[in-house]
């Protein structure tokens, strides 16, 4: 419902036209009766130049927070610097925003700028709150009489506010949730800080499918149409609707703790016969959810697809030889192993997957074709697919490359980029042999078709989860793995990334019918950071 505020704009036209014709007139007057030359014509005023003096803000503030508190919003607009575009914003206190009470408490100024406190009083029929929060405004001169005026951006009025921003009082196009597990436990962002960004999406996509009816909301209308408003408070609250999603809270309170005792870190659970996410969970400054959009090279948790792509080509198998030498050439780049690793010219697959070797696998790179391990990723794990979870995700990238790149590639590196999500779905479909494309809002909220692939044959899978396993018991993934059982798989995966001194930390892994990936920015070795964080997500799925 965005008539009030076309209304306003009509009428913030209106008024500025009238505002700048005064504003003309003001300046003639002020020349002839200021001014103490002979001629016949106007006198032009002089121009007040110089520092902003402590009192000229005084008396411009309390002026403006005058005309502000009275409701003039022609006036309150007069005081600043930019008339038309604050006139609009003023009015849509009144007209849009029932705004029927304003009190301005300024603060201490420091040279030109004055920080102030704003309580707004909103009337809705029968409904009334006190709205508080805090601003601040800068003192300038104007540019054609250096008359002391305040500096105008919309943020003066909600520091939340952009230009061509309105504040409205309406009916919300958001009707509230309440978003529930797969067991009926409510889930709040109170409770699980992870999912706000989730419970927000949810919210706006479903609200009314699921039976919601929105309040009345004072709220910042964005002048991009398509933009949600942005809910300042809530005037009257509507009918919330249901929302089921396939989440656990006991994996989702686990994968919460886990990645709290890392900065930069992410985890996705998911259970590998359906493709339901148990869990998703962030431990971000910047309110992100990383663990479903982010698009970051995955280390040597990679080598699940690459070693599914060697056995279903004839290249390898679980028990052939994959030698690991000291360096292996990635076209024309060189490839090393971690710092301390031992060559073994006898090993295994299975062998050099467990002990995480890259140069075992970047010396398959020649006798693969350009898009080998793009179509495996693609048509066996469903990467790529545009996959429908319910909420924003990212479903992979593994592009066809050659050169240098097609080693790289087969250690995660490159211009492979995945996600906590993407890793857990791979992890899933080694775990059953099946693609199960992931969702976190299961029908009949939602009717979008799920992406289809084919999956790995018993034998391609069979080979994948005894390296796996083999990692998990023995190899570099075992201390994160200790003590989950006999049926566990694991991969570690540790991502250089170009100016970080550290690498990004990866691990993904299995224990029954639940399996789990992990990221963690600058985390170091994959066992020591995004280990744990699995292992303990995993140890909750029981």
């Amino acid at each position: 419902m965005r008539t009030g505020a076309k209304a306003a704009l009509v009428g913030g036209v209106l008024v500025v036209m009238v505002g700048g014709a005064g504003y003309g007139v003001f300046n003639i007057v002020s020349g002839v009766t200021g001014g103490s030359g002979g001629g016949t014509g106007p006198v032009v005023a002089e121009v007040k130049a110089g520092p902003i003096t402590e009192a000229e803000v005084k008396k411009v503030t309390k002026e403006f927070f005058a005309a502000w508190e009275k409701g003039d919003s022609v006036g309150t607009a007069a005081l600043t610097d930019n008339d038309a575009g604050a006139t609009p914003v003023f009015a849509s206190l009144r007209e849009d925003a029932h705004v029927s009470k304003v009190r301005i408490t300024p603060g201490v100024a420091h040279a030109t700028e004055v920080p102030f406190q704003v309580e707004l009083t909103v009337q809705w029929k029968g409904s009334r709150k006190t709205v508080r929060y805090d601003s601040k405004l800068t003192v300038v001169r104007g540019p054609r009489t250096g008359t002391p005026l305040v500096g105008w951006k919309p943020e003066v009025v909600h520091p939340g506010m952009e230009e061509g921003d309105l504040l409205v009082t309406d009916y919300s196009s958001r009707p509230p949730i309440e978003a529930v597990d797969r067991d009926g436990q409510v889930l709040t962002a109170e409770k699980y800080p992870s999912l706000k960004p989730i419970l927000d999406t949810l919210r706006v996509r479903y609200g009314e499918q699921a039976g919601g009816r929105g309040g009345v909301d004072f709220s910042i209308r964005h002048r991009d149409e398509d933009a949600p408003d942005t809910t300042l408070v809530t005037i009257e609250k509507g009918r919330p609707g249901k929302v089921r999603t396939t989440l656990s809270s006991a994996v989702q309170a686990a994968a919460e703790q886990a990645v709290k005792q890392y900065p930069n870190s992410s985890v996705v659970a998911e259970k590998p016969s359906t493709g339901e996410v148990l869990a998703v969970a962030n431990h971000r400054d910047d309110g992100f959810n990383a663990a479903f959009e982010g698009k970051v090279a995955p280390g040597s948790t990679m080598k699940l697809i690459s070693a599914a792509t060697l056995i279903d080509k004839g290249l390898a198998t679980a028990n052939s030889k994959a030698p690991c030498p000291d360096t292996a050439l990635s076209g024309g780049q060189t490839v090393h192993n971690l710092t301390g690793m031992q060559p073994d010219p006898n090993a295994t697959l299975a062998q050099s997957f467990a002990r995480s070797c890259n140069t075992a696998f970047v010396s398959f790179a020649p006798k693969l074709g350009v898009d080998d391990l793009s179509r495996e990723a693609k048509e066996k794990f469903g990467l790529g697919l545009n996959w429908r979870t319910g909420i924003v995700s990212v479903d992979g990238k593994v592009p066809a490359v050659e050169g240098d790149d097609k080693g790289m590639a087969l250690i995660g590196q490159g211009q492979v980029q995945l996600n906590p999500l993407n890793m857990a779905s791979v992890t899933s479909t080694v775990r059953t042999g099946a693609f199960h494309q992931p969702f976190l809002v299961p029908r009949p909220l939602t009717t979008e078709p799920l992406a289809q692939a084919a999956g790995l044959s018993p034998n391609t899978a069979a080979q994948i989860r005894q390296m796996m396993n083999l990692t998990a018991t023995s190899g570099t993934g075992a201390a994160a793995m200790r003590g989950l059982g006999p049926d566990i798989g694991a991969k570690t995966g540790s991502a250089e990334v170009d100016g970080q001194a550290t690498s990004n930390s990866w691990f993904t892994g299995y224990r029954g019918d639940a399996a789990a990936a992990a990221f963690a920015e600058a985390g170091g070795h994959g066992g020591d950071t995004a280990g744990p964080i699995v292992a303990a997500v995993l140890r909750a799925t029981g």
